[in-house]
Formats: structure tokens, sequence, C-alpha cells
């Protein structure tokens, strides 16, 4: 991990009830980092979808790069963000957002509009209630943390094995237990974020935890929104 999520003797800012301003300012930062990210992925589908961009890239071997390069560069956060500079972490973010958009664009091609925004809007719902227990709760989530990250590793391998199966059944199965296990995640990483606020951090560290923590929530919330596409999503014809 980036920075140590265990440390709660040092990161728990006070009791929960406590109204912290400077708590509350991080958390901010956190989810405005996390809010334009998501637009920006958002923004660059759309327009790889409708400008053709897409299209002419899956036909190449190009299509790896712009679907492996995201992946790529989370690692580099993960293991460098309290290395790098304060510009190179917010660049690294954006340019991960903006090619997750663009390896994403495929679902304004295989879905409506409509059903793209309406589950995008029902996803932001379940996400919201869900971070906001994760921020308010006393109860001490990391045992269910733990238990959803061995459902996430069940699901990576589930997904590997319907690659050679193509079972529509298997595949019911991993969406659900996808929005499950996302759901979960996003109140167990909320809280873990929530509990790296230092008060006496200055405003560059602050800012990449900031960064690290939206890296974080966006992956919870892309993951919720796919599997959630699976079941509500309306093909194209």
């Amino acid at each position: 991990m980036a920075f140590d999520w265990q440390n709660r003797a040092t990161a728990r800012p006070g009791t929960l009830a406590e109204v912290d301003v400077g708590l509350r300012q991080y958390m901010l930062r956190v989810y405005n980092y996390m809010g334009a990210g998501l637009a920006l992925t958002g923004l660059v589908a759309y327009f790889g979808a409708s400008s053709g961009i897409y299209a002419s890239l899956a036909h190449t071997p190009l299509i790896w790069v712009v679907m492996f390069a995201p992946l790529g560069l989370v690692f580099l956060l993960s293991a460098r963000i309290q290395t790098m500079s304060l510009g190179a972490a917010q660049a690294t973010f954006w340019v991960f957002a903006g090619l997750m958009g663009l390896s994403l664009s495929y679902i304004f091609l295989a879905y409506t509009g409509v059903s793209i925004v309406s589950t995008f809007f029902i996803t932001g719902t379940m996400f919201l209630g869900t971070s906001l227990y994760g921020y308010t709760t006393g109860r001490d989530l990391t045992g269910m943390g733990s238990f959803m990250f061995m459902g996430l590793i069940g699901i990576i391998v589930a997904m590997l094995v319907n690659m050679f199966l193509a079972s529509p059944a298997l595949q019911f199965a991993i969406s659900a237990i996808g929005v499950i296990v996302f759901t979960g995640l996003t109140a167990w990483d909320t809280q873990r974020i929530k509990e790296t606020y230092v008060e006496g951090d200055g405003d560059v560290l602050a800012s990449k935890k900031a960064i690290y923590g939206a890296l974080t929530l966006y992956l919870d919330f892309l993951n919720l929104f796919l599997f959630m596409l699976q079941f509500m999503g309306q093909r194209r014809d």
C-alpha cells in the first residue's frame, strides 16, 4: 500500500461524532478528485465512441495498450505516490482517467444512452449511501473489508475461467457477486481513507493522500457501475 492504512493510533482524528472541519475538507478533496476523474472518463469514453476512434483502435494492436495502460498507471500510483511530486501524481491520475475513458468507449457502442445514464445515477445513489455509511459508522469494517477483498479475488478467477466457458449463468453470478463486493468495498475504503487523515499533514502530503483515496473510490464506483450495467443495461440492436 502507498500509505499505512492500518495505523489507527495516529490516523484516527477523533471520535466519529466529533465535528472536524479539517477532516471534512480532506474528504471533500477526495470526492472532488474522484468526481472530476469520473467526469473526464465519461467525456473521453463518449468522444471515443462517437468519433470512431475506439472502433479504429479496436482493429489494431494499439487496443491492448489502451486496455492495459490504465492498470499500469494504477500500479505506478500505488507504488510511487509517496516519492513522486504532487504535480506528477496529479498528472498520472488525470492520464489514467482519460485512458480509462478511452478503454470504456465500447459501452456507448454496446448499450443505449438512456440505460447508461439511468444505471449511472442508480450506481451513484448506491455509492453515496454506502460511502456515507463507511464515513459515519462507528463499527470497524476491517473484517468485512478483508472478506470482500477475498470475494474480489474470487471474481477475478471466475472471470478468467468464464473467458473459456462463456457461460451466461456464471456471468450472471459474477455480476451479482460483483455488485455485493464493490458495495462492501466502498464502505471499507471510505473508512480507510478517513483514517488516513492527520491534522498536521502539510498540503502536499494531504493532496497526495486525497489523490490516492480518490483513485481507490473511483475504482470502486467504476466497477460497481460496470457490474450494474450488465444487469440494467439495454443493449443496442
